[in-house]
């Protein structure tokens, strides 16, 4: 089933025409739980890879063991939670069995052990991209695969899975590889995506607040503020700003949420700063945006026409598909060089 973006609640380059050369387009993934093959466009899902080619691993984790959890005990958690949340339960009756709780504690970071690794730490795989479903994918010449994958441990000052980059020609890959190494022990459960298809949607999307001028940035601070004095029935009465609803140009007309490919960079927490290639000193651009969750809890501007009946759990519903956490619900950009997509990619958190 197709994803769909509900129209913006109110008209950008209208509003403020100085932002229309700033739009740009993006591809919103929309990854939903299903079972992708090596063949899909996918997130968590199986690589195309050719078979004699060594699987990637991590160097910086090649010792014989190392704290953390199991990814199978990470999957059987997620299913048991799930299914305890759906079925039905006395009032102040324990969510999980005295069992269910062994294992759900065991794949909790609280739970971490000491697990054998034989040899490095293999790379879990996190996205493929084929330009067939989004034609809008960049790369080098003669390529139409994309394929992402990163150590499932944090690693240096930012607390960030090491990430690598694998353009491909899927017409090369004659003989794929049927089964991919698994690590036996990851950092986090944070790093292991649940196995998403992919309903790939262009939209448009304008810059983050950050990145504009000051005085512009100000107009639309003022604009949004604006709009509650008009829908206040009485100005004075502070109960009156529970029933206000308010475009906030930040979360509903700049930059989407959720995985992306392309688009404008999300900044949130910190200020735009000079990012460039590191190979040869060129601008960089967003290639992808790793996330969470695709919408907020709430009503969600961004949430899906076809999302719109899902009254259950947040967590566990469509927004949260990936079960993927970066940092403390931020998200993961990869940005690649605007001279050479074979350099070597700059990575962001915000």
């Amino acid at each position: 089933m197709p994803r769909t973006t509900p129209p913006r609640p109110a008209d950008v380059p209208t509003l403020f025409p100085e932002l229309a050369p700033l739009a740009r387009t993006a591809v919103r993934l929309h990854p939903r739980a299903g079972s992708p093959t090596a063949a899909d466009s996918s997130i968590g899902g199986p690589l195309l890879w050719p078979a004699d080619e060594p699987w990637p691993t991590c160097p910086d984790h090649d010792a014989p063991w190392h704290h953390g959890v199991a990814p199978d005990d990470v999957r059987l958690q997620r299913r048991i939670l799930a299914e305890a949340w759906a079925r039905p339960r006395a009032e102040g009756a324990d969510l999980l069995t005295p069992e269910e709780r062994v294992i759900v504690d065991r794949a909790s970071i609280s739970g971490r052990a000491r697990i054998p690794q034989e040899g490095p730490v293999p790379m879990i795989p996190v996205v493929q991209l084929y330009a067939s479903d989004v034609p809008a994918l960049p790369g080098p010449a003669g390529t139409d695969l994309l394929q992402v994958l990163w150590c499932p441990f944090d690693h240096d000052e930012d607390y960030l899975p090491a990430v690598e980059l694998y353009w491909r020609a899927s017409s090369d890959v004659t003989d794929p590889l049927t089964a991919a190494p698994q690590p036996s022990v990851i950092g986090s459960d944070n790093y292991l995506p649940e196995p998403c298809v992919l309903h790939p949607e262009t939209v448009t999307e304008y810059p983050a607040p950050h990145e504009l001028p000051e005085d512009l940035a100000e107009r639309i601070e003022a604009w949004e503020e604006g709009q509650s004095s008009k829908n206040l029935d009485d100005p004075n009465d502070p109960d009156d700003l529970d029933d206000v609803t308010v475009v906030d140009y930040q979360y509903d007309l700049s930059v989407a949420p959720g995985c992306k490919l392309g688009g404008h960079a999300p900044w949130s927490f910190s200020d735009p700063f000079p990012m460039t290639c590191p190979e040869c000193g060129s601008d960089v651009r967003p290639l992808l945006t790793i996330d969470g969750t695709e919408w907020d809890g709430g009503s969600g501007s961004w949430r899906p026409v076809e999302d719109a009946d899902y009254t259950g759990l947040h967590f566990l519903g469509p927004a949260c598909a990936t079960r993927l956490n970066i940092g403390r619900s931020y998200n993961l950009q990869l940005y690649v060089c605007t001279a050479s997509p074979d350099h070597p990619h700059v990575q962001n958190m915000q």
